[in-house]
């Protein structure tokens, strides 16, 4: 008895993929945008002696490049998934 995956189970997984990757480069976009407003938040905070808005401007800029890393990265992830998946 021989037991092979139905690999005509997943017939919609191109759209998956575009879809997949549209919503996770809106993501990076933002969080790209997000790193941008934060740095020059942070410079105009610092510049005119605003330590506490300085300071939460820093954190702004540290949240914003972890997203934009793990944007990146799904995008990445994702697409091996994919090319994983198909080649099973």
């Amino acid at each position: 008895m021989d037991v092979f995956p139905d690999f005509d189970g997943m017939r919609g997984i191109g759209n998956l993929q575009s879809v997949a990757g549209a919503l996770l480069m809106f993501a990076l976009i933002i969080a790209v945008l997000m790193l941008i407003v934060c740095a020059i938040v942070w410079a105009i905070a610092a510049g005119t002696g605003n330590y506490q808005i300085a300071t939460k401007s820093r954190n702004g800029v540290l949240v914003a490049l972890g997203a934009a890393v793990l944007a990146g990265a799904g995008v990445t992830w994702l697409n091996w998934l994919i090319d994983l998946g198909s080649r099973l």
